[in-house]
């Protein structure tokens, strides 16, 4: 039986989330396949193996630290025995950005989901978007910029931005769940939103806002991918934001996506396209925007760690696809150990067979 490491929480803005999905996954994974270990990352950082982690984070608990400089645990699990693989559902910083993915590499630990570039390159709203639009794809239109290059020139970028034409989304560059969004209807709000988005990040990304339908598609899989016809979001308010999704509740979701064959097959082809041209790995869900009046098409933004919680879009499309929720957990599983062992088998050392270094 594999020993399932299911790591949740982190530093992020997504905290909460991730909690979420990590309870829901703990609740479907195949118990005849695999023994599950929670592994929490509470708010200052610290790994919780102790007790109940899903408690212990649930009740804010900042644990003290082990002495050990170079463990990350709580005191006290200093010996406590690695899983065999880690299913990361960390949502945002520190889980989604390459962190993780890079420090489990040094322990040579199986862990799902992408690798270190596509991660981080896919969190990166305006680095993803580059690619994209090297590959031809099409991304909304958007306009970047670093706080450093902010504080040199604001009136002249405030410029750029608004001629893409109010009304304007600012968005930080690495943030998901719709934290530290706004959307700007008023030239003079701009500046107060750009200042407000360098509070998460200090490099933020503005796009123009579109009259569009807001589309979502989950991509399983390598090379040789699932990727499920789209899905709807009906957003109730402004955007999809924090509120909306987690709290209050008032959108819907419609899978399938009421639209024509063609646009399916376009939206569902982009996405294949979006996600290897990242060198996605795994799993994500790529989503899209389709101007109501034009109907074209417009990648948003890639998460290569989705949601995984009772109202997530991720498990609806691929349980619509035909693959039910436990097995998806199985897959994500199978294709994690599977890169592992690809990679392993790669030589990474280099001897020059000369004593050169040695003087």
């Amino acid at each position: 039986m594999i020993n399932v490491g299911l790591l949740f929480g982190g530093e992020s803005l997504e905290h909460e989330v991730s909690i979420v999905s990590a309870k829901s996954i703990a609740k479907h994974l195949d118990p005849n396949l695999f023994k599950m270990t929670p592994i929490g990352i509470a708010r200052n950082g610290v790994w919780v193996l102790l007790g109940d982690p899903f408690a212990r984070l649930t009740e804010g608990e900042f644990p003290k630290k082990s002495d050990y400089p170079f463990l990350p645990l709580e005191k006290g699990a200093e010996s406590a025995e690695l899983p065999d693989i880690i299913f990361n559902i960390i949502h945002g910083a520190g889980g989604e950005d390459g962190q993780i993915q890079g420090y489990l590499e040094v322990l040579k630990i199986p862990c799902t989901g992408a690798g270190r570039l596509a991660t981080a390159i896919a969190m990166d709203k305006w680095m993803a978007k580059r690619v994209w639009e090297s590959e031809g794809l099409p991304v909304t239109p958007f306009k970047a910029i670093s706080e450093e290059s902010w504080k040199k020139n604001q009136p002249g970028f405030i410029n750029q931005c608004l001629a893409l034409g109010l009304p304007l989304f600012v968005k930080p560059a690495n943030t998901g769940s719709s934290i530290g969004i706004e959307k700007v209807k008023e030239a003079m709000e701009l500046k107060k939103a750009i200042e407000n988005a360098f509070i998460y990040d200090r490099r933020v990304l503005i796009e123009k806002s579109l009259d569009a339908r807001e589309i979502e598609v989950a991509v399983l899989g390598g090379d040789d991918t699932v990727v499920s016809v789209p899905g709807e979001v009906l957003v109730a308010g402004e955007f999809y934001d924090f509120a909306d999704k987690y709290l209050d509740g008032k959108s819907k979701t419609c899978v399938p996506a009421e639209l024509d064959t063609d646009t399916t097959q376009k939206i569902m082809t982009m996405a294949r396209k979006a996600f290897l041209s990242l060198d996605g790995y795994g799993l994500a869900r790529v989503d899209f925007f389709v101007e109501r009046e034009t109907g074209q098409i417009f990648i948003n933004e890639i998460n290569t760690i989705p949601g995984f919680t009772s109202i997530s879009m991720f498990p609806k499309l691929l349980e619509f696809a035909g693959i039910p929720y436990r097995d998806q957990l199985t897959r994500i599983i199978e294709l994690a150990i599977a890169r592992h062992k690809q990679m392993a088998s790669k030589q990474i050392a280099f001897q020059s067979k000369s004593d050169w270094f040695q003087s």
